[in-house]
């Protein structure tokens, strides 16, 4: 059994404890030892685990595993500033993948993911590291997944799609084959999208247009 701990305490924490649950039932792997959250006091208890205390407590558990659990839509570049910030090696990061997904042989998945209950991945599709995909997703043949991308719930992919680094796609969301969604770019839920969504932009609707530009951090954007 490997240590295993989950930065941030909120849906998707609790969400991605359930998955380790289902995990374990099959075949133990993980010991959950708790949240690391930096808006939660100490010792309060979420999803039946205990908070651990803030980020800056994962210097007492080195040998833990880490699973990044943010993935706010108005703050959805977190998970690229706490891999800043901790400076961990890949090998801490712990992939979390329920076991009611169906993954092909050809998939690639990077460190620090999260597939939810129902994903499906078909044929040779590239996920990169730290992307979190909530339950019912499907991404079909060829799909291209950056680093830090985050799912909502069913959302659909077609084939030979590119989604870039960290871009947010709103549940139930639907995206044509051959199109690309940018780098910070975020897609509203239920959008139907038809053409190719550039960086740092919001669209939405069915079709999906342009709505606004999204300020994300420099930071985030530079590096």
């Amino acid at each position: 059994m490997e240590n295993l701990v989950l930065i941030g305490a909120g849906g998707l924490g609790r969400e991605t404890v359930e998955a380790v649950r289902a995990c374990n039932q099959i075949e133990p792997r993980w010991s959950l030892l708790g949240f690391l959250d930096d808006g939660l006091p100490p010792s309060t208890s979420v999803g039946g685990l205990p908070v651990l205390g803030p980020t800056s407590e994962l210097e007492q558990l080195p040998d833990a595993k880490v699973v990044l659990c943010t993935a706010r839509p108005d703050r959805y570049w977190s998970r690229k500033q706490l891999v800043s910030s901790l400076a961990l090696p890949p090998e801490r990061y712990a992939t979390i993948i329920h076991p009611t997904a169906s993954i092909g042989s050809s998939v690639h998945i990077a460190p620090g993911c999260i597939m939810l209950a129902g994903v499906v991945a078909t044929a040779d599709v590239e996920i990169g590291p730290h992307v979190a995909i909530m339950p019912n997703c499907v991404l079909t043949h060829d799909d291209r997944i950056g680093a830090y991308a985050t799912f909502g719930a069913g959302v659909r992919l077609a084939g030979e799609v590119a989604v870039g680094e960290g871009a947010y796609l709103g549940s139930g969301c639907l995206v044509r084959e051959n199109t690309s969604i940018g780098a910070w770019a975020l897609v509203g839920l239920g959008s139907v999208v038809l053409d190719d969504v550039p960086s740092q932009q919001v669209w939405a609707g069915a079709p999906a247009r342009f709505l606004r530009y999204m300020v994300i951090p420099e930071e985030i954007t530079r590096t």
